[in-house]
Formats: structure tokens, sequence, C-alpha cells
């Protein structure tokens, strides 16, 4: 592994997560109140014993690059490093990153100076647990130029990803962006044979790439010297395909891709529930992130059920369940969470804090507030007495202090809702 770089892209502007995106990057997102979505593929290099590590930044960076920085610092005898590559400037080109391929591209000479023997390449805004030695394995004893990570999804599923067509070794044969004619997706659908070899349930037939790539150094040079190929999933596997051996790594473990509200909140409340789709208990795969030495938890006569409830929250006689709290979470009494995700606070907020002295409002949430399927940021206030429902008739909508996406109402980060508000 000391011989492999993994490469982790930053994401573009991440409009679909708006407004969580207003303020920083997608990897930067707050996950299961206390982690970050980036936070997912450093931990899986890492518990892969993949020491050599760049995070590509570029669009609303400042969040993620602080959060890297101070959580990921290998000891001096080690020769690892977790390394943030921002979009630059430079004598050969003075554009920023285009794409996830044009990225790679303008950061190439770095990773190739490292003399790796394979350049590991992933999103950094998935949810996922994998161990990056068995698509390396395959990928060596395949004699591939380029491996693809692809998971089996659902015909309804294919709209959103880049659908593989295999044979019988596992050689991708034909690749097709977000197909939707009927025709194609049954050329591209996998066989019954196939299915029972890798064990997967019939009606997963269609064979999804995941945006995890694993390429020889010279073979990633030579599909990335055109400079008008700028993505890897339209533009660059697709030619590679032609022209080089492409295999596939199947890989049937919980896998999410985290590009709208309604994936992220999903995500969120699946992992809070009885059965969670990843064991956050994991002693062989721990998720790691910044230690912040936080108090435990205070709860006074509260009721939980089916919840997260992260360290350094302050909880009166609520009442919540199906719902994530975040680290130092203020939660007065008399109210009541349900389906909410709460990212919590940057700093310990309440009437005592000379950060609250001037705020009418303080940081958390007021006495006797109901709050059900929303979404509220890190440092919100929202005041006492306010109700805030989400309403399946309205989809989309822009409020005062508030937004409503795929259904689910939003309070962003810093946002104020004053006392007796109903939304």
């Amino acid at each position: 592994m000391n011989n492999v770089v993994a490469v982790i892209l930053g994401g573009g502007r991440g409009t679909r997560l708006y407004p969580l995106t207003q303020l920083r990057s997608k990897p930067a997102v707050p996950l299961v109140g206390k982690y970050r979505l980036v936070d997912i593929p450093i931990s899986n290099c890492i518990n892969s014993g993949l020491r050599n590590i760049f995070v590509l930044s570029q669009f609303q960076s400042a969040s993620l690059n602080r959060h890297v920085s101070r959580t990921y610092r290998f000891d001096p005898f080690s020769s690892g490093f977790v390394e943030i590559l921002a979009a630059e400037q430079t004598e050969e080109s003075t554009d920023w990153y285009q794409g996830t391929a044009d990225a790679v591209r303008k950061q190439l000479r770095r990773f190739l100076s490292r003399g790796a023997e394979c350049v590991l390449v992933l999103s950094g805004d998935q949810l996922y647990v994998m161990d990056f030695r068995k698509i390396l394995e395959v990928h060596i004893a395949s004699r591939a130029d380029i491996t693809v990570a692809a998971t089996p999804v659902q015909e309804t599923e294919v709209s959103g990803f880049g659908i593989l067509q295999i044979d019988n070794a596992g050689t991708v044969t034909d690749f097709v962006e977000k197909p939707r004619d009927a025709s194609i997706l049954a050329r591209l659908a996998l066989s019954d044979r196939m299915l029972d070899t890798h064990g997967v349930p019939r009606d997963r037939r269609c064979l999804a790439s995941m945006g995890i790539y694993a390429f020889r150094p010279e073979v990633l040079g030579h599909v990335l010297e055109d400079p008008t190929q700028i993505d890897f999933g339209k533009e660059v596997i697709p030619r590679a395909i032609r022209k080089h051996r492409v295999h596939a790594h199947f890989f049937t473990g919980y896998w999410e891709d985290i590009g709208t509200i309604r994936t992220f909140f999903a995500a969120n409340i699946d992992l809070a529930s009885d059965n969670p789709p990843i064991d956050l208990f994991s002693e062989d795969a721990p998720i790691y992130t910044r230690p912040r030495f936080l108090p435990p938890t205070n709860l006074h006569a509260a009721r939980v059920q089916q919840s997260i409830i992260c360290e350094g929250c302050r909880i009166g006689q609520a009442e919540i369940e199906h719902s994530v709290v975040g680290i130092r979470s203020v939660i007065g009494d008399g109210v009541r969470l349900s389906h909410t995700v709460m990212m919590g606070a940057d700093y310990f907020g309440d009437s005592r804090n000379d950060r609250d002295k001037d705020e009418p409002v303080p940081v958390g949430v007021g006495a006797g507030s109901v709050i059900e399927h929303a979404i509220i940021d890190k440092n919100a206030r929202i005041g006492e007495r306010v109700v805030i429902r989400a309403q399946e008739e309205l989809q989309n909508f822009d409020g005062p202090g508030y937004n409503i996406r795929d259904g689910i109402v939003i309070i962003p980060k810093n946002g104020v809702i004053p006392p007796g508000t109903v939304i």
C-alpha cells in the first residue's frame, strides 16, 4: 500500500445540496452530527493501510481545508500524509478545475512524482465502507489498465448513474452514462448467471459505476492527455474502454451517493435506526474525524427513541425520535424532534455565553418548539414555541430564514427563527 496514491475529489459547487453548501463544499458537509463527508473516503483509506492521500479542493474550500489540516496528522516517523491540493493558476494553465478528470490532470505531476505503482481516484461525497485492498487485488490479478468499482442497482435507479456492461471475465465492454432507453437497459443488464455468481438479487440487474477508479500511472497520464476530456464518468472512462483494458470490481455492500438533500437526509436518519446500513461501532473500520475533547451529553428527563445524540449536548425535558442531534446542541424543555437532522454548533451557546449576549435568540432549539422532517444546520437559533413541519405538497421553496428542498425544511447555518414562528 506504500506504492499506492489516493486522490480524493473535493467536488464541484454542490448545487443540489444547497443550502448546506452555501458556505462550504460538499465534502465538508457535516454527517451524523460529528463527522464530515470527507471523513468517509479518508477513513476507508486509513483502514485499508493507505497513507499517501491527496484531497483536491476548489469551491468553498476553507471549511474543508481547515477540517483536513486539523484532523489528519500522521506521526513524524511515518511517511504518510493527507495533503490538500487547492485549485491554482500555473504557468501551464490559468483555468480552475473544470471537472473530475481535469482536476486530476492539473495535479498529475504531483501524483506521479511519488513513484506510485497505482493511483486510486475517489469521490469525496459518498457514504460507504470499503477495504480498498480488495479492489487493488482485483486490479493487479486481472492485469487491468483501469479498474472501476461498480455496484448492482435496480432499473429504477439507473438514470442517475453510469452503467457498465461486462463480459464473463469482468472486463468492461460498454459504458452508458445515465441511460433511459429500455432497449439500452436490456442490453446492459447482467445475466442470471452473473447475478448468481456474485450473490446479487435478481431485481438489481444493472451495474453502476461508483466513481472509484484504480489506474496504472502511465495509463492515467495517457487518458488525460486530451484536455477536452474533463470528466471521468462522462468522457474518460467510456473512451478508455476502446483503447485500454478496463476491469470491473463488484461491490455489493451499502453505498450511497450523497448528491441531493433527500439522499443526505435519508442517510442520516438510516444511520440512527435500529438496523443502520453502516456499523458506526466497528472497531475494525472506525470513521475518523477531528478530536474535540467535548464533555459528555447531559440529559434532563429526556425521552429518546431510535436516535443518535452526540457529545457536548444539553437536552432538557424533550422528546426525540428518529433524529440525529449533533455536537454541542442545546434543546430546551418541551421540545419535540421527529425525523430531524440537527448538526449542532461550533461553540457552546446559551444565554450565559458571551457570543449570545447580544442575540435575542440563543443557539439551539427553544422551549416548546416542535420540529418534524427538517435539517437544522450548525449554529442555528430557533426560538421558543416554533413549529416546523414539512408539507408534502411544497417540495421546493425559499422562505424568510429557511429553505425547502425535496420536501424537507432546512434552517441554514447561522440561521435565526424568531419565537412563535410557524413553518
